[in-house]
């Protein structure tokens, strides 16, 4: 069992950078892909990005080129830095974790409570 705990959402204004991060229990954190997802109001979720154990990352289409994901396995923290923000990116995000080393998969075991990003034009 992992549990996540994401902070660093806010709000922010168009153009802007957000450094979000999520805390991992458990000592096996390196084991786990690590994903971030989001969701915005009246929206399915969508994927944002993930890192696995070996640190091979992928983003979704949407993202790509204006977040990065990282991991420090050290603090069991994994970390999404997003920049260029939009207002379209305004939604709850969510970390997740699975076993599963294979990053372009989106079925995870483990989810955050999410954090609210807004973004305001």
């Amino acid at each position: 069992q992992v549990q996540l705990v994401e902070s660093g959402g806010g709000l922010v204004q168009a153009g802007g950078s957000l450094r979000l991060s999520c805390a991992a229990s458990g000592s096996t954190f390196r084991s786990y892909t690590m994903g971030w997802f989001r969701q915005a109001p009246g929206k399915e979720r969508e994927f944002v990005a993930a890192i696995n154990g070996i640190r091979s990352t992928y983003y979704g289409d949407l993202v790509l080129g204006r977040v990065t994901v990282s991991r420090d396995n050290g603090k069991n923290t994994v970390h999404l830095q997003m920049n260029s923000l939009k207002p379209e990116d305004t939604a709850v995000y969510y970390c997740a974790a699975k076993l599963n080393p294979v990053v372009t998969d989106w079925r995870y075991d483990f989810w955050g409570q999410g954090t609210l990003v807004t973004v305001s034009s």
